[in-house]
């Protein structure tokens, strides 16, 4: 049988199991941001006066060429299409291009990602409008290059901002109708990459 501790060694012991707790908790705790393909990721920031969470992170690619990679903020987890499109509040995905592409090319992928996961004719009218707002923004950038950050936003009481490298290009396109198709041809039932949708849905590592 041990002897038992005298009073001082229970406190020196005490110490030092006290002083690697919090080391221990500290090694447990997710870092304030991912690093995915390269690219840092925040795990939380602030949209419109909401807090928001990274949800999920995806890589766009075609064979061996990587075009961007892309991370969706939500207030709460969403692990489905209809779970992200019910989400209430601010939104945002985020793209960290890898590489230099016309803003047309950008656009002309956006429209059939689009296209692909319509809910019928009467969305293809509703959204023509947006649509051509939109490609008039991206067409005044002119070209996204390798390192530009695009951050499509949505703002409930303004409607979808583009912004790129942290400024609002173009105005506002109203409502919450061009946004919601937006986020279909990322991770609707057609999207433009079926893994980035896998990833963007999360959950994070």
């Amino acid at each position: 049988m041990n002897p038992p501790l005298d009073c001082s060694r229970r406190v020196a012991l005490l110490a030092v199991c006290g002083a690697l707790l919090p080391a221990e908790a500290s090694a447990q705790a997710p870092s304030a941001s991912l690093v995915f393909e390269g690219q840092t990721f925040e795990r939380q920031m602030a949209l419109a006066g909401s807090h928001l969470i990274l949800n999920g992170v995806g890589l766009r690619s075609v064979a061996w060429l990587k075009g961007f990679v892309a991370g969706l903020y939500l207030s709460s987890p969403a692990r489905t299409e209809a779970q992200v499109l019910s989400t209430s509040g601010p939104k945002r995905l985020r793209l960290r291009m890898l590489l230099d592409v016309p803003a047309s090319e950008f656009v002309k992928a956006l429209r059939k990602g689009v296209a692909r996961n319509l809910g019928g004719a009467d969305s293809a009218i509703e959204l023509a409008a947006p649509l051509d707002q939109f490609e008039s923004t991206m067409g005044a950038v002119g070209r996204v290059r390798n390192g530009d950050v695009i951050d499509l936003d949505l703002d409930p009481a303004r409607g979808t901002l583009i912004v790129v490298n942290g400024t609002l290009r173009g105005d506002p396109i109203v409502g919450d109708a061009f946004y919601r198709a937006l986020l279909r041809s990322f991770i609707g039932s057609q999207p433009y990459d079926d893994k980035l949708r896998i990833g963007l849905l999360g959950p994070l590592p």
